[in-house]
């Protein structure tokens, strides 16, 4: 299997640089429904994302990922004048953290200032990890409380809690928003239970990997991300009536993790499962929500996965077309498997 195969054109003004408001106003598109001929193009229909009620039934299970991005990013300088931004992965200790460096010529006891509170605040590059992953040390904890949202590396803005976070986020940890999410508002959810579908949280926390790019689809070793799902939400997904529909490549990853036996088993662990064609998926799911992917991306190898390359690609094509916004703060689509 070659990546290239897993390239498409995207016009750069098509990349969505801002959220939509109001936040289920956006397009979304639907492919394959209860079509046995998923890659047939003609399955693809146009509609808007509130909309997506009319495409549940009672008796659906919904899954969506709780997750809440940290406040992670520091946008300082270097102690030569360089601009200079970093973003904490994880903590290791008192201080001292695993952090993505990205400044001019960062080396071992480069620091990075911050603006001054009770003195000089400022990170150092401790020890090198790998190409831009770095230990560092932070000089005061009180730095953190001048740390942003990280955002994806297309994204030219920064944005608050209330574009970037999705309406149920509850649970801290992740580097990212399970975007997928971002479209539904706490109306449109509500009108979605009233109507007899069920919905479950799981949590995910997404890792700044999801951004990496890959070389080789053979040999790629996927970052681990944390996962919990309990009991209850297991049992809910595994004694339902109709479909599962799964919002967000995230869920499905951790679904699909946690599926042993043709069940959702719950508890927590870390996912390091990369999902590409020809995977086969065992939790069951019926139809993935999510949004428009990155060429060559995980996510985007996970999306055809599911609905057949093809027609992913496709639809894509027919997206551009018609003038769909990409990535995370973008339009949506509605797979059926």
């Amino acid at each position: 299997m070659k990546l290239d195969e897993y390239n498409y054109e995207l016009p750069e003004k098509l990349i969505a640089q801002s959220p939509v408001s109001p936040r289920d106003s956006c397009k979304l598109l639907i492919l394959g429904e209860d079509s046995k001929n998923v890659k047939d193009v003609k399955s693809v229909k146009h509609e808007i994302f509130k909309n997506i009620f009319n495409y549940l039934r009672q008796g659906d299970v919904l899954v969506l990922n709780d997750t809440k991005v940290s406040h992670s990013k520091l946008v300082g300088k270097k102690d030569t004048g360089s601009d200079a931004e970093i973003v904490l992965l994880k903590k290791i200790s008192e201080k001292i953290y695993e952090a993505k460096v990205k400044t001019k010529n960062p080396h071992i006891g480069t620091k990075i200032l911050f603006k001054e509170k009770n003195g000089n605040e400022h990170v150092t590059i401790i020890r090198q990890k790998n190409i831009d992953t770095y230990i560092v040390e932070l000089s005061n904890d009180s730095i953190l409380e001048d740390a942003i949202l990280p955002m994806p590396p297309y994204i030219k803005n920064n944005l608050t809690d209330k574009e970037y976070q999705t309406e149920y986020s509850k649970k801290l940890g992740s580097l990212a928003a399970p975007t997928a999410g971002l479209h539904f508002t706490k109306a449109l959810l509500k009108k979605i239970e009233k109507k007899g579908i069920k919905i479950v949280y799981i949590t995910l926390h997404v890792s700044y990997g999801t951004f990496k790019k890959i070389d080789d689809i053979n040999n790629y070793i996927m970052d681990p991300e944390y996962y919990q799902i309990s009991q209850e939400s297991a049992d809910t997904i595994n004694s339902r009536t109709d479909r599962l529909i799964v919002c967000g490549t995230t869920t499905l990853k951790a679904l699909e993790t946690a599926s042993k036996n043709g069940k959702i088993t719950s508890g927590s662990a870390q996912s390091r499962l990369f999902i590409y064609p020809p995977y086969r998926f065992k939790s069951g799911t019926n139809i993935l929500i999510t949004n428009f992917h990155l060429p060559k991306s995980t996510l985007l190898l996970l999306t055809c996965a599911f609905g057949g390359r093809k027609s992913i690609l496709d639809a894509y094509k027919e997206a551009v077309k018609k003038r769909y916004r990409f990535f995370s703060l973008g339009d949506a689509m509605m797979i059926w498997k």
